[in-house]
């Protein structure tokens, strides 16, 4: 398995619009973060979890030969309007994309899209999606799957296990049963959006880090991460085993 981070920032993006901070002009390319999305290609297939607004721009960065299907964490805009970027991969395939998500994400998916389901627009002007809805482990091409269900504020949201690899973003909290579903995760991307004050809906640093010594990966990768995160600052304070993730790192299983 072969993850690649084509975003690692929160919903802004870094350098966030209008700021002149020190990290927002920062020279650090671990600082320029899109918005966070990664691809996963594993046993020939090639997938997303997430299609951030940045999509076009990270594909175009990171690309991909073809697109097989999609996992959908949640429907927070900075997580699925990049939807309609999967065109092009319909054009070549001639198919439509197979896409997973719980029942609230679905939901809100289909209303923010749902042209995409009308009988408007015939032709290229839509994405060709078949959007399924999943409540557990499942295998899609070949590859076992298991959803995470993760706090995020007072939703109930998915990180996603496959294979010894996990990836749970935006969260502030991890059920007892999630956490046995994470036992034996050799690398872990989890949320740590920023130093403090705390966040109502994500994890803050150090309960980043004490979520992962809990979970106990081989190596913990911290995501979703705001322009007061500077990279090499933040990292050098952080324990053996836990890292900043950053836009292009490439993680092999």
């Amino acid at each position: 398995m072969r993850v690649t981070f084509l975003g690692s920032g929160t919903s802004t993006g870094v350098p966030v619009v209008g700021c002149s901070c020190h990290v927002c002009t920062s020279a650090d390319p671990r600082n320029k973060r899109l918005r966070q999305s990664v691809k996963i290609e594993m046993a020939g297939k090639y997938f997303l979890i997430d299609t951030s607004p940045d999509l076009r721009l990270q594909l175009l960065k990171f690309p991909i030969p073809r697109l097989d299907f999609v996992l959908f964490t949640h429907s927070h805009s900075d997580h699925i309007m990049g939807l309609d970027d999967i065109r092009p991969f319909n054009f070549r395939q001639r198919e439509a994309i197979q896409a997973f998500a719980n029942p609230m994400t679905a939901a809100a998916i289909r209303r923010a899209f749902s042209y995409i389901w009308s009988d408007s627009q015939i032709g290229g002007g839509k994405p060709q999606l078949d959007l399924i809805e999943i409540g557990g482990p499942f295998v899609h091409e070949g590859i076992a799957i298991t959803p995470l269900p993760v706090e995020h504020g007072d939703w109930t949201i998915l990180g996603f296990r496959i294979g010894n690899f996990a990836y749970i973003t935006d969260t502030n909290g991890i059920p007892d049963a999630t956490m046995r579903l994470l036992e034996g995760v050799e690398i872990l991307a989890l949320d740590g959006l920023r130093i403090s004050p705390r966040h109502p809906t994500h994890f803050v640093i150090d309960e980043a880090v004490a979520a992962a010594k809990q979970i106990n990966a081989r190596e913990t990768w911290l995501i979703h991460l705001t322009h007061e995160v500077d990279h090499a600052a933040v990292e050098a304070t952080l324990p053996a085993g836990i890292r900043l993730a950053y836009d292009g790192l490439v993680l092999e299983l």
